[in-house]
């Protein structure tokens, strides 16, 4: 099969080109974003291969299907960028990796929570100062601590495991509920009862119209003063103004970011000569107790073998018997 990936980085073509020496496909990479403008990069493809930031809205997957291209391959698990209904009309089937390592960004949901309520960002700096004092470093103990958990599926499980082992009292807000999660103590609870209960907030919902700023001024109000917010879900959960508004009242202590609404224009690129022009961005980087890292929750060895490998036996299975393993279509609920 002809693949044509878009957004392509050089740890993509690494991965990429491993897990194809058991396909044999043919890849063509090309480092710009599928957008309509892009879109004949891919004539001559059966499919193309698209990440968080690709651009898959009615006109470009028109235009693919204008082009001959039948399969769109996420090498992700959202698809909140994706218009399936259009995809499902025009009979183009799209598929998405539903499970890479759901541990690699659990992992570095917990990394960001230490490392704000720690200071090892501060802490880290000033040690290579020659700075060793400890005046603003003091932080807090975990255990005995209520995080709230705002998705319980795949990801947000294992942060509740995680957080469990610290010794933490773990909420969570989900339509689903796990019997195995109960049973160690965590409590599912209605949302206004997680705001209003939480010391740590954590995100592990996908990006609906239902949770589009869900994290707002309104959400922000009923929270804990001093809570920390955590978010390595997608971006648009969470309104980056009011958090600049609760950042400054103490209402948020600690705010760490994998993700953040207008990425797109940012992230997964080096920019450190640039300057950059989101406003709200960069009043979020004056907060010392602010983290951010560029949406690398899931960049983990592991998980970049597991999205290869996946995505392209998906492609695969679908070359040789007209099945794809991981179909999404427009009634697709979320359940990871």
């Amino acid at each position: 099969m002809r693949i044509t990936l878009f957004s392509a980085k050089p740890y993509d073509k690494k991965y990429f080109t491993a897990a194809n020496q058991l396909t044999e496909h043919h890849i063509i990479f090309h480092e710009a974003r599928l957008q309509p403008s892009t879109v004949e990069l891919a004539r001559g493809s059966d499919a193309v291969c698209v990440f968080v930031h690709d651009e898959l809205s009615a006109l470009t997957v028109e235009e693919l299907k204008a082009i001959g291209v039948s399969v769109i391959a996420l090498r992700c698990a959202g698809y909140n960028n994706v218009d399936l209904g259009v995809a499902d009309k025009l009979g183009i089937k799209v598929a998405r990796v539903e499970a890479y390592s759901p541990y690699a960004v659990a992992e570095h949901t917990v990394a960001l929570m230490l490392s704000l309520n720690r200071k090892i960002y501060r802490a880290y700096n000033r040690v290579r100062d020659g700075n060793f004092a400890l005046q603003g470093l003091a932080g807090f103990d975990m255990h005995g601590r209520t995080a709230g958990l705002i998705g319980g599926g795949r990801i947000g499980s294992i942060v509740a495991r995680i957080l469990h082992g610290f010794g933490c009292k773990v909420l969570i807000h989900d339509q689903i509920e796990q019997d195995d999660i109960k049973q160690m103590g965590v409590s599912y609870v209605p949302l206004a009862e997680l705001y209003a209960q939480a010391d740590i907030i954590s995100l592990h919902c996908p990006l609906t119209p239902q949770t589009f700023h869900l994290i707002n001024k309104q959400s922000l109000g009923v929270m804990k003063a001093g809570v920390m917010l955590i978010n390595t879900s997608r971006g648009a959960i969470v309104d980056a103004s009011a958090t600049i508004h609760a950042l400054k009242s103490g209402k948020i202590a600690y705010l760490g970011l994998d993700v953040y609404e207008q990425e797109g224009d940012l992230f997964f690129r080096d920019l450190s000569d640039t300057v950059i022009r989101d406003d709200v961005f960069e009043r979020l980087l004056t907060f010392p107790n602010v983290l951010v890292t560029g949406h690398q929750g899931y960049f983990t060895d592991d998980a970049l073998t597991s999205i290869a490998d996946t995505t392209l036996q998906n492609l695969t299975q679908y070359e040789q018997s007209g099945a794809l393993a991981h179909q999404l279509h427009s009634d697709k609920a979320w359940v990871g």
